[in-house]
């Protein structure tokens, strides 16, 4: 009971020695745990330390927020960046699947949001990169969590030298620059993404922080790739992933489906790879995508429950140079798997290289 009548200045020192001059709604959670107090009873007594949503600073109130708010006509904001943001072109790409609709999209500098799913390492992200190197068009990539939220994407305050200053999220970077915006792995995010409900619907967006409206530049885009269709994934091979809120969905006109290359183009892909780092082994090369292709469409008609994908043959062909043995550059490319697997997979590409020595 003495607890619940400690004061205000009680309160902000006991929480200033646990956590320092910062917490989250996460350490006050766990100070009321600890304290036996009502969570809102001790948010509300620290309401003018409040500086953004389940954020306090003790050494910057609220009253201080809203000063940098209202002086905003003289605003104390970082720099835009001044580098160049177009990917660098990778000389090992090979052309396939979505690429070349995607690059159609881009080319026209249209607004026209695009999602793009497909299973893990087919190339999604990379085609997007490529796809802006060729054109020399920025792009700014996101890595999207269960944790990014509408500071990590539009911005929010920072204290830089005793300073505090608005910072642009890379969205508003993307927004300023005419960029594409590229949302990695969005089936991972939480229903705070719909911060860019209005972002998607090309209209620009309101920071409330510092009043004020950003229009997107011509050429302004934005991707999202995920390994689902937003609607989580019913097998549980992609935990974390989210039911994206269809609304949200509903503001990509289009949807492409990536699939893994023919064999073809996968040789040419480990081919062009294998070139820059030394690599003559053809028929190794060969082997290798006859065996990703025989798993994968045993993976298909539920045969196994995992899939080699071209991600992992390149891993597998990079190994190779640097161990010399293709028995060492497979097992230690596929010790991921589970035993069972791992060995239907050794034994499998046994049978497809008569010259691979399982026993090495």
């Amino acid at each position: 009971m003495l607890r619940l009548k400690m004061t205000d200045d009680h309160i902000v020192d006991d929480l200033r020695n646990t956590y320092g001059v910062e917490f989250t709604a996460a350490d006050v959670k766990g100070y009321c745990a600890s304290r036996g107090m009502a969570y809102q009873t001790v948010t509300k007594r620290l309401e003018k330390y409040k500086v953004g949503r389940g954020k306090w600073n003790l050494e910057l109130t609220s009253k201080v927020v809203e000063d940098i708010e209202r002086s905003f006509n003289a605003p104390a904001v970082e720099p835009k960046l001044e580098q160049n943001l177009i990917p660098a072109r990778d000389d090992t790409f090979v052309n396939f699947g979505l690429f070349n609709d995607l690059k159609a999209i881009l080319k026209t500098g249209v607004f026209y949001p695009t999602f793009i799913t497909g299973l893990s390492g087919n190339g999604k992200t990379f085609s997007v990169e490529q796809a802006c190197a060729q054109l020399n068009k920025e792009l700014i990539r996101v890595n999207i969590t269960i944790e990014t939220d509408e500071d990590d994407l539009i911005g929010g305050f920072r204290l830089i030298n005793g300073n505090t200053v608005w910072h642009n999220g890379p969205v508003i970077e993307a927004l300023e620059r005419g960029a594409t915006l590229l949302l990695d792995e969005i089936d991972l995010a939480s229903n705070k993404i719909l911060c860019l409900q209005p972002v998607l619907e090309g209209k620009g967006i309101f920071l409330k922080k510092i009043g004020k409206f950003v229009n997107p530049v011509a050429g302004f885009n934005v991707i999202a790739t995920a390994n689902t269709k937003g609607k989580g994934s019913d097998d549980g091979r992609f935990i974390g992933t989210n039911v994206l809120n269809e609304a949200f969905l509903e503001r990509f006109p289009v949807t492409f489906e990536q699939e893994y290359p023919s064999q073809s183009v996968e040789k040419k892909i480990l081919g062009r790879v294998a070139s820059t780092i030394g690599v003559t082994d053809i028929d190794f090369i060969n082997h290798l995508v006859t065996w990703g292709d025989i798993i994968r469409k045993t993976f298909y008609d539920g045969g196994v429950e995992d899939i080699i994908s071209t991600r992992r043959l390149v891993h597998i062909v990079r190994a190779f140079s640097i161990f010399g043995k293709k028995e060492k550059a497979i097992e230690v490319c596929i010790n991921r798997f589970d035993d069972e697997t791992k060995q239907a997979f050794l034994e499998l590409y046994d049978k497809v290289d008569v010259d691979f020595n399982l026993s090495n």
